[in-house]
C-alpha cells in the first residue's frame, strides 16, 4: 500500500519527467500556454525568474558612456570554412562553427572566447518584428545572436556556466529592405532553409561563406553591453551581451523564409520566437564614451555647470 509520502514522490518524478523531458532537457516553448515564457518563470525553469535575465530595452537616452569598451578584435570572422552544419532545433535554425576557429577579444571582454555557433529570432514575417532586444521601445523584425564561450574553457559549457562571465553573445538587429534577395551571403543561408524543416533535422554546410559576409554595413566598433543571461531555458546569468548600434540590412524576401519554412515539433509553423523584454533590476547599460560622445551624465552635467557659473562670475568681476 502506498503511503501519502510514496504518491508525493512519484508525482513529483512525473513533474520533473514533464518538465525534463526524457533526454533530460527541459521541456519549453514560445507559443503554446503550456510551456511559453510565463511558465519559464513560474514553473521556474533554471534561473528564468533571476534578477539579471535577458533580453533588454535599450533606452538610448539613460545608456552611461564606458572607455573600457574599446574595439573588439575578431579572429576568422573572414575565414570562409568555419561553418559546419546547420540545425532545426524546434525552436530556432542554428549553425554551428568549428571548434577554435573564430574567436573575439578585446571589446572590454576579460579575456578570449571562441566562437561556437549562431542562431536567430524572428517574428511572423517581416511584417510581424521578433528582435529580443528593442531600441527605445522597437522591435526589429529579426535578429542574429553569435555564441562565444570563454577560451579557457575549451569549449566546456558546463564549465562556463559556472562563471558569471563565462559566455558572451553578440546580437545584431535585422533590418528589412525591399531589396530582392540581399545581401547575397543571406539568400545562401536561407538556401538550406529547405534541408531543416522539421524539428531536429540537420544538413552539412557547403556552399561556404565568411561570418563577415552575414554582418555587411554594421560598424562593430559601435556597440551596447550589459551583464544578463540566456534568453531561453535555463537563462543562466552568465552572458557578457553586446548589441551593435547598426542593424544588418536584409531583403524582406528571405526574412519571410524563416516563418514559413520551419516547423517546431508540435508541429507547426515557427513564428514570434523570441522572449519579451525583462527587467533591468538596477543594471546599466553602457556604450563608449568618446569625445564625440553625445552622452551627457548627470555627474557631467553638474561639473559643466560648475564650470559655466565660474566664467560667469570671473566675466562679471573683471
Amino acid at each position: 500500500m502506498n503511503t501519502p509520502l510514496d504518491t508525493m514522490f512519484v508525482l513529483g518524478s512525473v513533474l520533473v519527467a514533464l518538465v525534463h523531458g526524457e533526454s533530460g532537457q527541459i521541456h519549453w516553448c514560445y507559443n503554446n500556454a503550456s510551456c511559453n515564457e510565463n511558465v519559464w518563470v513560474s514553473a521556474p525553469l533554471g534561473f528564468c525568474n533571476g534578477t539579471r535575465q535577458s533580453p533588454l530595452n535599450i533606452n538610448t537616452t539613460s545608456v552611461k558612456g564606458n572607455s573600457s569598451l574599446i574595439a573588439f578584435n575578431f579572429t576568422g570572422f573572414s575565414n570562409r570554412s568555419t561553418m559546419t552544419t546547420i540545425e532545426n532545433t524546434g525552436h530556432t535554425v542554428k549553425v554551428t562553427l568549428g571548434d577554435g576557429l573564430v574567436k573575439i577579444s578585446g571589446g572590454g571582454l576579460p579575456g578570449t572566447y571562441d566562437v561556437q555557433q549562431f542562431h536567430l529570432h524572428w517574428g511572423n514575417g517581416s511584417g510581424v518584428p521578433g528582435s529580443e532586444h528593442t531600441v527605445d521601445g522597437k522591435r526589429y523584425p529579426m535578429e542574429l545572436h553569435i555564441v562565444t564561450v570563454k577560451s579557457e574553457y575549451k569549449g566546456n559549457i558546463t564549465l562556463a556556466l559556472t562563471d558569471p562571465e563565462g559566455l558572451a553573445a553578440l546580437g545584431f538587429l535585422i533590418e528589412k529592405t525591399n531589396d530582392s534577395s540581399l545581401p547575397k551571403s543571406w539568400k545562401i543561408l536561407t538556401s538550406y532553409l529547405p534541408n531543416v524543416t522539421n524539428s531536429d533535422q540537420k544538413a552539412n554546410i557547403t556552399q561556404q561563406f565568411p561570418l563577415d559576409d552575414l554582418l555587411v554595413g554594421v560598424d562593430r566598433t559601435k556597440y551596447y553591453r550589459y551583464l544578463g543571461s540566456l534568453t531561453t531555458p535555463d537563462c543562466d546569468e552568465v552572458v557578457i551581451w553586446t548589441v551593435f548600434k547598426d542593424p544588418v540590412k536584409v531583403s524582406k524576401n528571405l526574412i519571410d523564409l524563416f516563418s514559413t519554412s520551419l516547423y517546431t515539433s508540435d508541429p507547426v509553423l515557427m513564428t514570434n520566437t523570441y522572449r519579451s523584454t525583462q527587467v533591468p533590476n538596477g543594471r546599466s547599460i553602457m556604450t563608449q564614451a568618446s569625445a564625440s560622445s553625445p552622452l551627457m551624465t548627470a555627474d557631467r552635467l553638474f561639473l559643466l555647470s560648475l564650470v559655466m557659473l565660474h566664467v560667469l562670475l570671473w566675466e562679471r568681476d573683471a
